[in-house]
């Protein structure tokens, strides 16, 4: 599909969030969630979002990481999912390697188009923000330790639509996705492995916020549960619309969730209340 139906209208999209409980078992993670990929094709998602660490969740501190190209055999698999189902794949994001690091790695969604049988990769996008805190009594990690901070915006196109991607701990960095509103956005993703700790407090204020201040559709594929030693992540993956409404909530555990994206009420919201449009100069 393209996205446009009459006239100048965005035609409305069928969204589905996977939610994991990913491990460092990549063969037993990816079969789950292509098998879900495949579930929420079949009841009729046109887009499929999965989460940050779809393949790969360190929970031993000295297990290296699966580090491979865009092109290797982990985003193969799932390229071959998505044309399967049939769907736009967001994989939430993969540990891609980088150019003369040995021990570290980019944070990197990639999009997909499963609808054509090439399956290609139309898109790639690499954390910008990495989470390095130390919380009393709460949750300690560096990511800087073993990720490769991004440097690039990415705003594009998702089955026809405009989408703003980004990864888990830069949702609390509102000044990003005011710039991919800027860029055309009308989704804005949010794929994370969002800590149990913060996650209860901060993980759905924080999506309703980005939605509203952006009037944009806020689709979030989060990881759930105990993955092994201390990490443990909040789950609650949801598909949240422009007047921060929640459509649709995941469940505890691994599963799928789906919404239907209107976004001619994004149109009614968005000239109702022009607040982009009042933004003073100086701001």
């Amino acid at each position: 599909m393209d996205g446009k139906a009459d006239g100048d209208l965005q035609a409305p999209l069928t969204v589905a969030v996977v939610q994991l409980c990913s491990n460092q078992d990549v063969d037993g993670n990816l079969e789950t969630a292509c098998r879900f990929i495949r579930e929420a094709g079949a009841a009729g998602a046109q887009v499929v979002a999965t989460p940050e660490n779809t393949a790969f969740l360190r929970t031993d501190p000295s297990a290296p990481a699966p580090k491979q190209d865009l092109d290797g055999p982990i985003v193969s698999r799932l390229r071959a999912a998505a044309r399967e189902a049939g769907v736009w794949l967001l994989v939430g994001s993969m540990q891609e390697q980088v150019p003369g690091e040995d021990r570290r790695y980019a944070n990197t969604s990639v999009v997909i188009d499963g609808t054509t049988p090439e399956a290609p990769i139309t898109c790639a996008y690499r954390k910008l923000h990495l989470f390095d805190i130390d919380i009393k009594g709460g949750e300690s990690q560096k990511e800087s330790d073993w990720i490769v901070r991004g440097d690039e915006l990415v705003c594009t196109p998702v089955a026809g639509v405009m989408t703003g991607l980004t990864i888990c701990y830069d949702l609390r960095f509102p000044a990003l996705y005011q710039a991919l509103h800027d860029q055309g956005a009308r989704i804005l993703t949010v794929p994370a492995a969002f800590t149990e700790f913060t996650g209860k407090d901060h993980w759905l204020p924080l999506l309703r916020a980005r939605a509203i201040e952006n009037q944009c559709f806020v689709v979030a594929a989060n990881q759930s549960g105990h993955h092994g030693g201390k990490r443990r992540s909040y789950g609650k993956s949801a598909i949240i619309d422009p007047w921060g409404i929640t459509l649709a909530v995941a469940p505890d555990g691994p599963g799928w969730v789906m919404a239907r994206l209107d976004f001619a009420q994004q149109d009614k919201i968005r000239a109702a209340l022009p607040c982009h449009a009042h933004r003073h100069p100086n701001v």
